[in-house]
């Protein structure tokens, strides 16, 4: 009888993930909201679950960073636009490496659901009629205004409209996160960010 051996886990590659100097602890708030923000982007859209995103961190061999739904959570949670205080711990560096990994894994994965809601967006735009109009696109928007609003301390004042728009930058966002040079392009993105405040992430993706 054969044995099947399971192979071993990629090591993370980290390369495209360089940094030319540690980022301040403000630095790092902002880099925990904008990568909670997307999470829940793809969460909206393709209806990603933990279990999903731990897969993608088995897959990418981040075990030991991202190893179960309570340390899932708990990064997540570290961002500074989260509801509460429990369980929030201070996100480092190689986290923040390991969630850009783990997001450009699932974009890439649910690359052509998000191209065709991209592409639907863009027709509509054409054709002067607002997103919600399509049913792709009115399920994403509201999945992503209702976990938002669930979730963020301040998401029963955020206007719709920032939240609407928000929402379809951040899915545009993802079809260039699934790219064959997604990461590097996240990374950066995020560096670039990470100099505003927390509060500004509504802002800065518009």
């Amino acid at each position: 009888m054969t044995s099947i051996v399971k192979p071993p886990s990629p090591a993370p590659n980290w390369e495209e993930l360089s940094l030319t100097s540690q980022p301040d602890p403000e630095q790092l708030d902002n880099i925990k909201a904008q990568l909670d923000l997307i999470l829940l982007a793809l969460e909206a859209i393709a209806g990603i679950s933990s279990e999903a995103m731990l897969q993608a961190a088995a897959d990418l061999g981040l075990e030991s960073v991202v190893a179960d739904r309570v340390s899932l959570w708990r990064l997540r949670q570290s961002s500074p636009l989260r509801k509460g205080q429990g369980g929030r711990k201070k996100l480092d560096v190689e986290e923040a490496r390991a969630l850009s990994l783990i997001i450009c894994h699932l974009a890439k994965q649910h690359n052509e659901l998000v191209r065709r809601a991209v592409a639907l967006l863009e027709q509509l735009a054409e054709q002067n009629r607002e997103p919600h109009q399509a049913s792709l696109l009115g399920n994403y928007l509201d999945a992503f205004h209702n976990t938002y609003q669930e979730r963020m301390e301040d998401g029963e004042t955020v206007p719709t409209e920032i939240l609407t728009h928000l929402a379809l930058k951040l899915l545009i966002d993802l079809l260039f996160y699934g790219s064959s040079n997604g990461v590097r392009r996240l990374w950066l993105i995020l560096l670039e960010r990470s100099i505003q405040s927390p509060q500004s992430s509504l802002t800065s993706h518009a």
